[in-house]
């Protein structure tokens, strides 16, 4: 799979593509406050661990503390309210079938 052409489809599809100084490998792919990171693979553009909550300048990791569902980056904790989980849930699924072809 050719990966100029997956982040074509990517940024067609309505996500952002955007570099960072911190990850020179990796390409992040945001849409609705959601991200991702894309690295190159052996089968084209693969997600770097989990897609998380854009927090600023750094992505919030889901998490769970006292019961509670939480986007957390360091010491920045958003709550992962329903609608929040929602899109990231269809964040993850677009992303996964276009990086699929």
């Amino acid at each position: 799979m050719d990966s100029a052409e997956q982040l074509q489809r990517i940024y067609l599809a309505g996500f952002e593509l955007q570099t960072f100084d911190r990850y020179p490998k990796c390409v992040g792919v945001i849409r609705d406050n959601c991200i991702a990171l894309l690295v190159p693979g052996v089968d084209g553009l693969q997600v770097l661990g989990t897609p998380g909550w854009r927090m600023g300048e750094v992505m919030g990791v889901l998490t769970e503390r006292e019961g509670r569902q939480l986007f957390q980056a360091k010491s920045e904790i958003v709550e992962a309210t329903p609608e929040k989980l929602a899109t990231l849930q269809r964040f993850r699924r677009d992303l996964t079938k276009l990086l699929g072809g």
